[in-house]
């Protein structure tokens, strides 16, 4: 069973970096052609989509987030991370990180979620 799971600070302040991690266990992130991914959702709002870093290492990113997102991993600790610079109100959002079969696929395995605050 792959279970995913975010972590990372619950609160930062505008124009500062946020910064999280997730942590698989259950599943090598480096294996079988999987695409790891970090999706957010605002308050009342749809899940956003923000970019995906793929087993080989490949990363895409959402064209409206892409100059202020980087997505990198750790593979000895099976973790990958997320930054998002910059920071405003509007980012806050629960964070979440998922699996999918590969990069046209939809998510399998998500993470619980994580609620990132921006405020001062």
């Amino acid at each position: 069973q792959v279970q995913l799971q975010e972590s990372g600070p619950g609160l930062v302040k505008p124009s500062q970096t946020l910064s999280l991690t997730c942590t698989v266990s259950g599943g090598s992130i480096t294996g079988n052609y999987y695409a790891w991914s970090w999706i957010r959702q605002p308050p009342g709002k749809g899940l956003e989509w923000m970019g995906v870093i793929t087993y080989d290492g490949s990363t895409y990113y959402s064209p409206s987030l892409k100059s202020r997102t980087s997505i990198s991993r750790d593979t000895s600790k099976n973790q990958f991370s997320l930054q998002l610079t910059s920071v405003t109100p509007e980012d806050t959002a629960i964070y979440y990180c998922a699996r999918a079969q590969g990069v046209y696929y939809g998510m399998d395995y998500w993470g619980k979620g994580t609620l990132v605050t921006v405020s001062s």
